[in-house]
Protein backbone atom coordinates (compact mmCIF):
# COMPACT_ATOMS: atom_id res chain seq x y z
CA UNK A 1 0.00 0.00 0.00
CA UNK A 2 1.59 3.82 -1.02
CA UNK A 3 1.57 5.85 2.18
CA UNK A 4 0.86 8.98 0.19
CA UNK A 5 -0.37 10.32 -3.28
CA UNK A 6 1.59 13.32 -2.84
CA UNK A 7 5.25 11.63 -2.13
CA UNK A 8 4.89 9.43 -5.74
CA UNK A 9 8.30 9.37 -6.82
CA UNK A 10 7.66 8.38 -10.53
CA UNK A 11 11.18 7.65 -11.63
CA UNK A 12 10.86 4.88 -9.11
CA UNK A 13 7.54 3.79 -9.14
CA UNK A 14 7.44 0.21 -9.87
CA UNK A 15 3.79 -1.65 -10.87
CA UNK A 16 2.73 -4.43 -8.26
CA UNK A 17 0.17 -5.26 -10.68
CA UNK A 18 -0.06 -5.59 -14.58
CA UNK A 19 -3.47 -5.46 -16.07
CA UNK A 20 -5.25 -5.01 -19.45
CA UNK A 21 -8.61 -2.90 -20.13
CA UNK A 22 -9.69 -3.23 -23.86
CA UNK A 23 -12.23 -1.42 -25.17
CA UNK A 24 -14.48 -2.35 -28.02
CA UNK A 25 -15.48 1.03 -30.64
CA UNK A 26 -17.48 -0.06 -33.77
CA UNK A 27 -20.38 1.91 -35.75
CA UNK A 28 -19.96 5.04 -32.97
CA UNK A 29 -20.23 2.67 -30.23
CA UNK A 30 -18.34 1.40 -27.27
CA UNK A 31 -18.88 -1.64 -25.93
CA UNK A 32 -18.06 -1.17 -21.82
CA UNK A 33 -19.10 -2.94 -18.71
CA UNK A 34 -20.88 -2.93 -15.41
CA UNK A 35 -18.72 -4.53 -13.22
CA UNK A 36 -20.11 -6.81 -10.87
CA UNK A 37 -17.43 -7.96 -8.04
CA UNK A 38 -13.74 -7.03 -7.80
CA UNK A 39 -12.11 -3.39 -7.55
CA UNK A 40 -14.22 -1.26 -9.34
CA UNK A 41 -17.20 -3.26 -8.42
CA UNK A 42 -20.62 -1.31 -9.80
CA UNK A 43 -18.31 1.09 -11.59
CA UNK A 44 -18.86 1.45 -15.74
CA UNK A 45 -15.74 0.47 -17.35
CA UNK A 46 -13.96 -1.52 -20.09
CA UNK A 47 -13.34 -5.80 -19.53
CA UNK A 48 -10.23 -6.79 -18.72
CA UNK A 49 -8.24 -7.55 -15.35
CA UNK A 50 -4.15 -9.39 -14.41
CA UNK A 51 -2.01 -10.30 -16.70
CA UNK A 52 -1.42 -14.04 -15.71
CA UNK A 53 1.98 -15.33 -15.60
CA UNK A 54 3.86 -15.47 -18.99
CA UNK A 55 1.21 -13.98 -20.39
CA UNK A 56 1.59 -11.19 -22.72
CA UNK A 57 -0.50 -8.06 -22.12
CA UNK A 58 -1.93 -8.96 -25.74
CA UNK A 59 -3.13 -12.62 -24.64
CA UNK A 60 -4.67 -11.39 -21.26
CA UNK A 61 -6.69 -8.62 -22.84
CA UNK A 62 -8.12 -11.00 -25.25
CA UNK A 63 -8.34 -13.95 -22.40
CA UNK A 64 -10.13 -11.15 -20.30
CA UNK A 65 -12.65 -10.26 -23.11
CA UNK A 66 -13.42 -13.97 -23.48
CA UNK A 67 -13.98 -14.49 -19.60
CA UNK A 68 -15.94 -11.55 -19.17
CA UNK A 69 -18.35 -11.27 -22.06
CA UNK A 70 -17.97 -14.29 -23.90
CA UNK A 71 -16.80 -12.86 -27.16
CA UNK A 72 -13.47 -12.45 -29.17
CA UNK A 73 -11.82 -8.77 -30.02
CA UNK A 74 -10.85 -8.45 -33.36
CA UNK A 75 -8.47 -6.09 -35.17
CA UNK A 76 -7.16 -5.24 -31.29
CA UNK A 77 -4.02 -3.30 -31.10
CA UNK A 78 -2.54 -1.31 -27.63
CA UNK A 79 -3.22 2.03 -27.77
CA UNK A 80 -2.69 3.70 -24.25
CA UNK A 81 -0.90 2.26 -20.78
CA UNK A 82 -1.96 3.86 -17.47
CA UNK A 83 0.14 3.95 -14.32
CA UNK A 84 -1.88 3.94 -11.18
CA UNK A 85 -0.69 4.91 -7.43
CA UNK A 86 -3.05 4.71 -4.61
CA UNK A 87 -3.55 4.65 -1.38
CA UNK A 88 -5.43 1.66 -0.61
CA UNK A 89 -4.17 -1.12 -3.08
CA UNK A 90 -0.73 -1.85 -4.73
CA UNK A 91 0.36 0.57 -7.93
CA UNK A 92 -1.38 -0.77 -11.03
CA UNK A 93 0.30 -0.75 -14.83
CA UNK A 94 -2.61 -1.21 -17.03
CA UNK A 95 -2.20 -1.98 -20.58
CA UNK A 96 -5.05 -0.10 -23.11
CA UNK A 97 -6.12 -1.92 -25.86
CA UNK A 98 -8.77 -0.65 -28.95
CA UNK A 99 -10.51 -3.37 -30.73
CA UNK A 100 -12.27 -2.42 -33.73
CA UNK A 101 -14.45 -5.47 -34.03
CA UNK A 102 -15.80 -9.42 -32.30
CA UNK A 103 -16.32 -12.50 -32.91
CA UNK A 104 -19.96 -13.82 -30.46
CA UNK A 105 -22.47 -11.94 -28.79
CA UNK A 106 -21.71 -9.93 -25.38
CA UNK A 107 -22.95 -12.21 -22.85
CA UNK A 108 -23.48 -11.11 -19.15
CA UNK A 109 -21.17 -13.49 -16.43
CA UNK A 110 -20.46 -13.74 -13.00
CA UNK A 111 -17.87 -10.97 -13.37
CA UNK A 112 -19.76 -7.93 -16.05
CA UNK A 113 -22.98 -6.64 -17.42
CA UNK A 114 -22.12 -5.86 -21.40
CA UNK A 115 -23.29 -1.72 -22.34
CA UNK A 116 -23.15 -1.02 -25.78
CA UNK A 117 -23.03 2.91 -25.27
CA UNK A 118 -23.29 5.48 -28.06
CA UNK A 119 -19.76 6.99 -28.19
CA UNK A 120 -21.33 10.18 -27.85
CA UNK A 121 -23.12 9.48 -24.08
CA UNK A 122 -20.51 7.76 -22.34
CA UNK A 123 -21.56 7.98 -18.46
CA UNK A 124 -18.57 9.32 -17.15
CA UNK A 125 -20.09 9.82 -13.66
CA UNK A 126 -20.16 6.32 -12.90
CA UNK A 127 -16.80 5.44 -13.94
CA UNK A 128 -13.16 5.61 -12.42
CA UNK A 129 -12.86 10.06 -12.43
CA UNK A 130 -9.22 9.21 -14.69
CA UNK A 131 -11.57 7.69 -17.41
CA UNK A 132 -12.91 11.04 -18.68
CA UNK A 133 -9.26 12.14 -19.57
CA UNK A 134 -8.23 9.38 -21.74
CA UNK A 135 -11.01 7.65 -22.61
CA UNK A 136 -11.59 10.80 -25.38
CA UNK A 137 -8.30 10.15 -26.81
CA UNK A 138 -8.92 6.21 -27.44
CA UNK A 139 -12.03 7.09 -29.31
CA UNK A 140 -9.66 9.58 -31.45
CA UNK A 141 -7.84 6.88 -32.04
CA UNK A 142 -5.04 8.45 -30.24
CA UNK A 143 -2.30 6.78 -28.40
CA UNK A 144 -1.84 7.99 -24.62
CA UNK A 145 0.50 7.16 -21.32
CA UNK A 146 -1.47 8.34 -18.41
CA UNK A 147 -0.26 8.73 -14.66
CA UNK A 148 -2.36 9.17 -12.09
CA UNK A 149 -2.68 9.13 -7.80
CA UNK A 150 -5.29 8.28 -6.34
CA UNK A 151 -6.48 8.75 -2.11
CA UNK A 152 -9.14 5.57 -2.16
CA UNK A 153 -11.89 6.30 -5.25
CA UNK A 154 -10.56 10.01 -5.34
CA UNK A 155 -7.95 11.47 -8.09
CA UNK A 156 -5.82 13.41 -6.88
CA UNK A 157 -3.02 14.15 -9.36
CA UNK A 158 -2.83 13.51 -12.82
CA UNK A 159 -0.47 14.09 -16.07
CA UNK A 160 -1.18 12.88 -19.41
CA UNK A 161 0.92 12.35 -22.75
CA UNK A 162 -0.38 11.65 -26.11
CA UNK A 163 1.10 10.47 -29.44
CA UNK A 164 3.31 8.14 -27.78
CA UNK A 165 4.99 5.00 -29.01
CA UNK A 166 5.44 1.77 -27.81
Amino acid sequence: MNASVTQVDWDQWRAEIHATLVFVVKDGRILLIEKKRGLGAGKINGPGGKIDPGETPLESAVREVQEELCITPTDIRKIGELWFSMTDCPHILCHVFRAEDHVGEPTETEEAVPLWMSVNAIPYHRMWEDDRHWLPLLLADTTFHGRFAFEGESMRWMDMRTHVSW
